[in-house]
C-alpha cells in the first residue's frame, strides 16, 4: 500500500496542487474538522459509495489515525482504484481545516 505522510500532504495543498482526499471518518469525527476538500464517505458506506469515485483519478484516503484508511485503501485496490494511504491520519494533520 502506498502512503504519503500529513506533511507531504500539507505541503501539495500548500502549493495548491489539486488532491482528491476521501475522509472515511464517522460524521462526529468530521464536524470536529476535515481537510479542506475532502470528500466524506464513511468507512461503513465505501463499499456502497465507491461508484462515486472516478478509477481514472489518484484518491488520498483519510482517517482518525491511519488504520481506517488503510482499510479503505484494501478495499479500494481489490476494485482497481489508484490510492494513497495518509499515514498518521488526522491525528498527526496541523494544516487548515474547514
Amino acid at each position: 500500500m502506498r502512503q504519503m505522510t500529513v506533511k507531504e500532504v500539507e505541503a501539495l495543498l500548500e502549493v495548491n496542487k489539486k488532491l482528491n482526499i476521501v475522509d472515511v471518518r464517522e460524521v462526529d469525527e468530521v464536524a470536529a474538522g476535515k481537510i479542506p476538500g475532502a470528500v466524506h464517505i464513511p468507512l461503513g458506506l465505501l463499499e456502497f459509495r465507491m461508484h462515486e469515485l472516478d478509477k481514472s483519478k489518484e484518491y488520498i484516503m483519510v482517517c482518525r489515525s491511519g488504520g481506517r484508511s488503510g482499510r479503505a485503501c484494501q478495499l479500494l485496490d481489490s476494485h482497481g482504484y489508484n490510492i494513497i494511504n495518509m499515514a498518521g491520519g488526522m491525528l498527526a494533520w496541523e494544516g487548515r481545516t474547514e
